[in-house]
């Protein structure tokens, strides 16, 4: 098992879970997060002065999939993410070692 992982704009994540919905990928956790990377953040003009922003807001997905999946997840993340300018973001993969079902105890290796 992989877990996928991507930072990405937040104004992209309807366009990422609509594409891995339409390719059999419903499982997801969303949390809202703040970053930064090569951007630096942003400049803002506030009343006259300007305004250093470097932590700017982004939205994390996390997937859980079977080893055989993990390039076309990251693939369908990839393209429906990219914008093409700076910002849009990184993907990571990670090794899942052990799946518990909190239910039923089922427990996946």
């Amino acid at each position: 098992m992989k877990m996928i992982k991507a930072i990405i704009r937040p104004e992209r994540i309807d366009f990422v879970k609509k594409t891995l919905e339409d390719h059999g990928f419903y499982g997801m956790t969303v949390t809202e997060v703040m970053g930064r990377g090569d951007q630096k953040g942003i400049t803002l003009q506030f009343r006259g002065g300007t305004m250093a922003i470097d932590l700017l807001p982004k939205t994390s997905i996390e997937v859980i999939i079977r080893d055989d999946h993990a390039e076309t997840v990251i693939s369908l993340i990839q393209q429906a993410a990219k914008t093409g300018k700076m910002g849009d973001g990184k993907i990571f993969q990670i090794p899942v070692e052990k799946i518990v079902r909190v239910r039923t105890d089922e427990v996946e290796v």
